[in-house]
Protein backbone atom coordinates (compact mmCIF):
# COMPACT_ATOMS: atom_id res chain seq x y z
CA UNK A 1 0.00 0.00 0.00
CA UNK A 2 0.91 3.56 -0.64
CA UNK A 3 2.67 5.59 2.42
CA UNK A 4 -0.09 8.67 2.44
CA UNK A 5 0.62 9.12 6.30
CA UNK A 6 2.95 12.24 5.52
CA UNK A 7 2.50 15.12 3.21
CA UNK A 8 5.38 13.53 1.07
CA UNK A 9 4.97 9.99 1.48
CA UNK A 10 5.67 7.41 -1.19
CA UNK A 11 3.00 6.48 -3.64
CA UNK A 12 4.12 3.60 -5.08
CA UNK A 13 4.91 0.13 -3.42
CA UNK A 14 9.17 0.14 -4.87
CA UNK A 15 12.11 0.94 -2.26
CA UNK A 16 14.12 3.73 -3.92
CA UNK A 17 17.56 3.25 -2.19
CA UNK A 18 19.11 6.03 -0.82
CA UNK A 19 22.99 7.22 -2.36
CA UNK A 20 25.54 4.14 -1.72
CA UNK A 21 28.79 3.46 -1.90
CA UNK A 22 28.81 -0.13 -2.42
CA UNK A 23 28.62 -0.37 -5.93
CA UNK A 24 31.27 1.69 -6.56
CA UNK A 25 33.67 -0.27 -3.90
CA UNK A 26 32.62 -3.25 -4.68
CA UNK A 27 33.59 -2.74 -8.25
CA UNK A 28 37.16 -1.22 -7.28
CA UNK A 29 37.74 -4.98 -5.17
CA UNK A 30 36.90 -7.07 -7.93
CA UNK A 31 39.21 -5.43 -10.32
CA UNK A 32 42.01 -5.68 -8.09
CA UNK A 33 41.34 -9.03 -7.20
CA UNK A 34 41.90 -9.28 -10.94
CA UNK A 35 44.69 -7.41 -11.21
CA UNK A 36 45.80 -9.13 -7.87
CA UNK A 37 45.44 -13.03 -9.42
CA UNK A 38 48.03 -12.19 -12.26
CA UNK A 39 50.28 -10.81 -9.69
CA UNK A 40 49.96 -13.81 -7.83
CA UNK A 41 50.19 -16.08 -10.74
CA UNK A 42 53.90 -14.12 -11.99
CA UNK A 43 54.96 -14.68 -8.21
CA UNK A 44 53.66 -18.57 -8.32
CA UNK A 45 55.69 -19.01 -11.36
CA UNK A 46 58.76 -17.09 -10.11
CA UNK A 47 58.38 -14.31 -13.03
CA UNK A 48 58.47 -10.19 -12.66
CA UNK A 49 55.26 -8.51 -13.21
CA UNK A 50 56.62 -5.02 -13.70
CA UNK A 51 53.99 -2.05 -13.21
CA UNK A 52 54.89 1.57 -13.27
CA UNK A 53 58.33 1.24 -12.64
CA UNK A 54 57.59 -1.32 -9.83
CA UNK A 55 57.38 -5.34 -9.36
CA UNK A 56 54.26 -6.21 -8.40
CA UNK A 57 54.60 -10.04 -8.13
CA UNK A 58 52.76 -10.63 -4.87
CA UNK A 59 49.62 -12.25 -3.30
CA UNK A 60 49.04 -9.46 -1.10
CA UNK A 61 46.99 -7.62 -4.44
CA UNK A 62 44.72 -10.32 -4.31
CA UNK A 63 43.95 -10.71 -0.71
CA UNK A 64 43.63 -6.75 -0.43
CA UNK A 65 40.77 -7.32 -3.56
CA UNK A 66 39.78 -9.82 -1.51
CA UNK A 67 38.88 -8.21 1.76
CA UNK A 68 37.07 -5.06 -0.41
CA UNK A 69 34.77 -7.44 -1.82
CA UNK A 70 34.30 -9.48 1.68
CA UNK A 71 33.89 -6.23 3.62
CA UNK A 72 31.29 -4.72 0.02
CA UNK A 73 29.28 -8.15 0.57
CA UNK A 74 28.96 -7.78 4.69
CA UNK A 75 28.10 -3.94 4.36
CA UNK A 76 25.57 -4.06 1.43
CA UNK A 77 24.09 -7.13 2.77
CA UNK A 78 23.75 -5.33 6.15
CA UNK A 79 22.38 -2.32 4.48
CA UNK A 80 19.11 -4.92 2.92
CA UNK A 81 18.73 -6.52 6.33
CA UNK A 82 18.52 -2.89 7.84
CA UNK A 83 15.72 -1.97 4.70
CA UNK A 84 13.45 -4.95 5.03
CA UNK A 85 13.35 -4.65 9.19
CA UNK A 86 12.32 -0.86 8.36
CA UNK A 87 9.51 -2.20 6.09
CA UNK A 88 10.73 -1.00 2.75
CA UNK A 89 10.62 -4.56 1.53
CA UNK A 90 6.85 -4.16 0.34
CA UNK A 91 5.24 -7.57 -1.53
CA UNK A 92 6.16 -5.90 -5.04
CA UNK A 93 9.72 -5.59 -3.50
CA UNK A 94 9.94 -9.16 -2.21
CA UNK A 95 8.72 -10.47 -5.43
CA UNK A 96 11.55 -9.07 -7.56
CA UNK A 97 14.06 -10.01 -5.12
CA UNK A 98 12.66 -14.05 -5.67
CA UNK A 99 12.60 -13.39 -9.47
CA UNK A 100 16.53 -11.82 -8.91
CA UNK A 101 17.35 -15.24 -6.62
CA UNK A 102 15.19 -17.10 -9.40
CA UNK A 103 17.81 -15.75 -11.97
CA UNK A 104 21.21 -16.23 -10.31
CA UNK A 105 20.67 -20.14 -9.50
CA UNK A 106 19.59 -19.99 -13.59
CA UNK A 107 22.77 -18.74 -14.33
CA UNK A 108 24.65 -21.18 -12.06
CA UNK A 109 23.02 -23.91 -13.71
CA UNK A 110 24.22 -23.14 -16.97
CA UNK A 111 28.00 -22.21 -15.08
CA UNK A 112 27.93 -26.39 -14.78
CA UNK A 113 26.49 -27.11 -17.90
CA UNK A 114 29.76 -25.96 -19.05
CA UNK A 115 31.58 -27.86 -16.83
CA UNK A 116 29.10 -31.33 -17.21
CA UNK A 117 29.08 -30.55 -21.35
CA UNK A 118 33.38 -30.74 -20.87
CA UNK A 119 33.02 -33.97 -19.03
CA UNK A 120 30.54 -35.42 -21.73
CA UNK A 121 32.85 -34.32 -24.66
CA UNK A 122 35.91 -35.51 -23.50
CA UNK A 123 34.27 -39.15 -22.28
CA UNK A 124 31.90 -39.56 -25.12
CA UNK A 125 34.19 -39.01 -28.03
CA UNK A 126 37.75 -40.19 -26.79
CA UNK A 127 38.39 -41.18 -30.55
CA UNK A 128 38.64 -37.42 -31.13
CA UNK A 129 41.32 -36.47 -29.22
CA UNK A 130 42.69 -39.82 -30.01
CA UNK A 131 43.14 -38.16 -33.65
CA UNK A 132 44.63 -34.56 -31.90
CA UNK A 133 47.75 -36.46 -31.53
CA UNK A 134 46.52 -37.36 -27.94
CA UNK A 135 46.64 -41.17 -28.28
CA UNK A 136 49.62 -41.52 -25.55
CA UNK A 137 47.19 -39.86 -23.04
CA UNK A 138 43.63 -40.95 -23.63
CA UNK A 139 44.15 -44.44 -25.85
CA UNK A 140 41.21 -44.08 -27.42
CA UNK A 141 38.88 -44.99 -24.30
CA UNK A 142 37.46 -43.43 -21.41
CA UNK A 143 38.35 -43.14 -18.64
CA UNK A 144 41.73 -43.09 -19.85
CA UNK A 145 44.17 -45.75 -19.91
CA UNK A 146 46.44 -45.92 -17.23
CA UNK A 147 43.78 -43.86 -14.51
CA UNK A 148 42.57 -45.60 -11.57
CA UNK A 149 39.17 -43.98 -10.39
CA UNK A 150 37.52 -43.48 -6.60
CA UNK A 151 35.05 -45.75 -5.61
CA UNK A 152 31.77 -44.82 -5.90
CA UNK A 153 30.47 -46.20 -3.08
CA UNK A 154 33.01 -45.13 -0.50
CA UNK A 155 33.69 -41.49 0.02
CA UNK A 156 31.16 -40.28 -2.83
CA UNK A 157 28.50 -42.27 -1.47
CA UNK A 158 29.12 -40.86 2.07
CA UNK A 159 29.20 -37.10 0.86
CA UNK A 160 25.94 -37.74 -1.07
CA UNK A 161 23.75 -39.29 2.04
CA UNK A 162 25.51 -36.26 3.85
CA UNK A 163 23.71 -33.85 1.10
CA UNK A 164 20.72 -35.64 1.01
CA UNK A 165 20.47 -35.42 4.72
CA UNK A 166 21.59 -31.66 4.67
CA UNK A 167 18.65 -31.49 2.48
CA UNK A 168 15.88 -32.58 4.50
CA UNK A 169 17.28 -30.31 7.56
CA UNK A 170 16.99 -27.28 6.11
CA UNK A 171 13.45 -28.46 5.17
CA UNK A 172 12.58 -28.70 8.20
CA UNK A 173 14.43 -25.60 9.31
CA UNK A 174 11.86 -24.08 7.22
CA UNK A 175 9.12 -25.74 7.97
CA UNK A 176 9.86 -24.63 11.41
CA UNK A 177 10.13 -20.85 10.86
CA UNK A 178 6.52 -20.72 8.63
CA UNK A 179 5.28 -22.00 11.96
CA UNK A 180 6.95 -20.09 14.30
CA UNK A 181 9.03 -22.44 16.14
CA UNK A 182 11.97 -21.05 16.93
CA UNK A 183 13.94 -23.89 18.50
CA UNK A 184 13.30 -26.23 15.47
CA UNK A 185 14.17 -23.17 12.90
CA UNK A 186 17.54 -23.08 15.09
CA UNK A 187 18.70 -26.72 15.44
CA UNK A 188 17.94 -27.67 11.81
CA UNK A 189 19.86 -25.21 10.42
CA UNK A 190 22.86 -25.59 12.78
CA UNK A 191 22.31 -29.50 11.59
CA UNK A 192 22.41 -28.42 8.46
CA UNK A 193 25.54 -25.78 8.14
CA UNK A 194 27.40 -29.22 10.49
CA UNK A 195 26.57 -31.64 7.37
CA UNK A 196 27.79 -28.91 5.00
CA UNK A 197 31.23 -28.40 7.33
CA UNK A 198 31.46 -32.93 6.71
CA UNK A 199 30.77 -32.72 3.55
CA UNK A 200 33.63 -29.75 2.82
CA UNK A 201 36.14 -31.68 5.14
CA UNK A 202 35.53 -35.35 2.98
CA UNK A 203 36.03 -34.04 -0.67
CA UNK A 204 39.21 -32.29 0.96
CA UNK A 205 40.45 -35.61 2.06
CA UNK A 206 39.42 -37.14 -0.83
CA UNK A 207 41.20 -34.35 -3.12
CA UNK A 208 44.35 -35.34 -0.89
CA UNK A 209 44.46 -39.33 -1.49
CA UNK A 210 42.99 -39.30 -5.19
CA UNK A 211 44.89 -41.66 -7.46
CA UNK A 212 45.28 -38.78 -10.26
CA UNK A 213 46.00 -35.71 -10.39
CA UNK A 214 44.49 -31.84 -12.11
CA UNK A 215 47.48 -31.66 -14.22
CA UNK A 216 48.05 -34.61 -17.04
CA UNK A 217 45.33 -36.09 -18.08
CA UNK A 218 42.37 -34.99 -19.44
CA UNK A 219 40.19 -36.72 -16.87
CA UNK A 220 41.97 -35.09 -13.90
CA UNK A 221 41.17 -32.13 -14.91
CA UNK A 222 37.43 -32.00 -16.08
CA UNK A 223 36.91 -34.52 -12.79
CA UNK A 224 38.58 -31.36 -10.32
CA UNK A 225 36.72 -28.78 -12.06
CA UNK A 226 33.53 -29.89 -12.39
CA UNK A 227 33.77 -31.21 -8.34
CA UNK A 228 35.74 -28.76 -7.24
CA UNK A 229 33.65 -25.62 -8.06
CA UNK A 230 31.15 -27.49 -6.68
CA UNK A 231 32.95 -27.91 -3.28
CA UNK A 232 33.25 -24.10 -4.03
CA UNK A 233 29.95 -23.89 -4.07
CA UNK A 234 29.08 -25.95 -1.08
CA UNK A 235 31.71 -23.53 1.20
CA UNK A 236 29.61 -20.20 0.38
CA UNK A 237 26.19 -22.21 1.04
CA UNK A 238 27.32 -23.27 4.54
CA UNK A 239 28.40 -19.51 4.67
CA UNK A 240 25.00 -18.33 3.86
CA UNK A 241 23.28 -20.82 5.97
CA UNK A 242 25.72 -20.04 8.67
CA UNK A 243 24.51 -16.22 8.62
CA UNK A 244 21.10 -17.33 8.72
CA UNK A 245 21.86 -19.60 11.97
CA UNK A 246 23.43 -15.87 13.62
CA UNK A 247 20.13 -14.52 12.34
CA UNK A 248 17.99 -16.69 13.55
CA UNK A 249 19.52 -16.72 17.06
CA UNK A 250 19.67 -12.87 17.39
CA UNK A 251 15.67 -13.11 16.60
CA UNK A 252 15.83 -13.12 13.08
CA UNK A 253 13.33 -14.10 10.85
CA UNK A 254 9.56 -14.23 11.21
CA UNK A 255 7.17 -16.53 9.56
CA UNK A 256 6.03 -13.26 6.95
CA UNK A 257 9.12 -11.88 7.05
CA UNK A 258 11.96 -14.55 5.83
CA UNK A 259 13.69 -14.29 2.07
CA UNK A 260 17.16 -13.93 3.29
CA UNK A 261 16.70 -17.78 4.87
CA UNK A 262 14.52 -18.78 1.84
CA UNK A 263 16.67 -17.66 -0.53
CA UNK A 264 19.59 -19.89 1.36
CA UNK A 265 17.43 -22.85 1.36
CA UNK A 266 16.92 -22.50 -2.73
CA UNK A 267 20.63 -22.24 -3.01
CA UNK A 268 21.47 -25.40 -1.09
CA UNK A 269 19.05 -27.73 -2.78
CA UNK A 270 20.38 -26.25 -5.62
CA UNK A 271 23.99 -27.63 -4.57
CA UNK A 272 22.38 -30.83 -3.74
CA UNK A 273 20.82 -31.11 -6.93
CA UNK A 274 23.93 -30.42 -8.82
CA UNK A 275 25.70 -32.80 -6.54
CA UNK A 276 23.67 -35.66 -7.58
CA UNK A 277 23.91 -35.08 -10.97
CA UNK A 278 28.37 -35.50 -10.49
CA UNK A 279 27.40 -38.77 -8.41
CA UNK A 280 26.13 -40.60 -11.31
CA UNK A 281 27.68 -38.86 -14.05
CA UNK A 282 31.38 -38.32 -12.77
CA UNK A 283 31.61 -40.71 -10.43
CA UNK A 284 29.51 -43.93 -11.06
CA UNK A 285 28.82 -43.65 -14.95
CA UNK A 286 32.40 -41.62 -15.60
CA UNK A 287 34.60 -43.97 -14.10
CA UNK A 288 33.24 -47.16 -15.39
CA UNK A 289 35.12 -50.06 -16.20
CA UNK A 290 38.50 -48.45 -15.25
CA UNK A 291 40.49 -50.02 -12.60
CA UNK A 292 39.89 -48.61 -8.93
CA UNK A 293 42.14 -47.20 -6.17
CA UNK A 294 42.70 -49.83 -4.13
CA UNK A 295 40.97 -52.87 -5.69
CA UNK A 296 42.82 -56.23 -5.88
Amino acid sequence: MADTTHGHGKQHDYHIIDPSPWPFLGSLGAFIMFFGAVAWLRHHLDQPFNFLGANLATPWIFALGLLIVLYTMFAWWSDTIKEGNEGAHTPVVSMHLRYGMIMFIASEVMFFVAWFWAFFDASLFPNELVQASRTEVLGGVWPPKGIEVLDPLHLPLFNTVTLLLSGTTVTWAHHAMLEDDRQSLKAGLALTVILGVIFSFVQFYEYAHAPFAFAGSIYGSTFFMATGFHGFHVIIGTIFLAVCLLRAVRGGFTPHKHFGFEAAAWYWHFVDVVWLFLFFVVYVWGGWGAPMEGAG
